[in-house]
């Protein structure tokens, strides 16, 4: 049986407030953490990530499960101003050049897809770790009061040029991370069709 909990009647995300109990008061909870989670693509410039802050992002990162123990991941990071940023903006999509360096942190997400030398593949779950990898970032950013959005809008060879990635790695996405302008809130409101299928909608056989 799932435990039902008392919560307030919102749950406050910038300046949207998120509905989180029924007529009854009393329901299943989606953790805050993960309730609160949303990609804002403008950051507040004044926010510098902390040593701390950025030890701690990684340090969920490499707890993340993995096939076989095997830890397919890799990240390049880089703080607002400093050289690995610098070096990471000028390879940015116009698309994502218009926000991104605005976020205390641009993170590149590698992927160890090959067994070096070869065309084998190193693990057949890189892709999938990778992506448990910074999902684990994402909630740990969360639990700072951190937001991040993922974004696949770079140019990957010059990226891996920049840093001398070897072939058998692959920069897979970016992470922008950082804190989110004063007043800003979340645009996805819960109970609003067009922001998630429905859970009868991501269950098999559909119904």
């Amino acid at each position: 049986m799932i435990p039902c909990v008392v919560v307030p009647d919102v749950l406050r995300v910038g300046t949207v407030a998120m509905p989180t109990v029924g007529p009854d008061r009393t329901v299943p909870v989606l953790h805050p953490l993960l309730a609160s989670r949303w990609s804002p693509t403008a950051f507040d410039t004044a926010h510098v990530a902390s040593p701390t802050e950025v030890g701690l992002l990684l340090e969920a990162a490499r707890w993340t499960p993995s096939a076989g123990n095997s830890q397919p991941w890799a990240f390049i990071v880089g703080s607002r101003g400093d050289e690995t940023h610098c070096q990471m903006v000028p390879h940015l999509a116009n698309s994502s050049a218009r926000w991104a360096p605005t976020a205390s942190l641009l993170v590149a997400n590698l992927s160890h897809r090959y067994v070096e030398g070869t065309d084998w593949e190193y693990s057949e779950f890189s892709l999938y770790d990778l992506g448990q990898a910074v999902a684990h970032m994402t909630v740990q950013a969360r639990a700072l009061g951190l937001f991040v959005r993922q974004f696949r809008a770079f140019d990957r060879a010059r990226l891996s040029d920049a840093f001398a990635v070897p072939e058998h790695w692959e920069i897979t996405t970016l992470s922008a991370i950082g804190r989110v302008p004063t007043g800003e809130g979340s645009p996805d409101v819960p109970g609003s069709p067009s922001l998630r299928w429905r859970r009868d909608e991501i269950t098999w056989p559909p119904t």
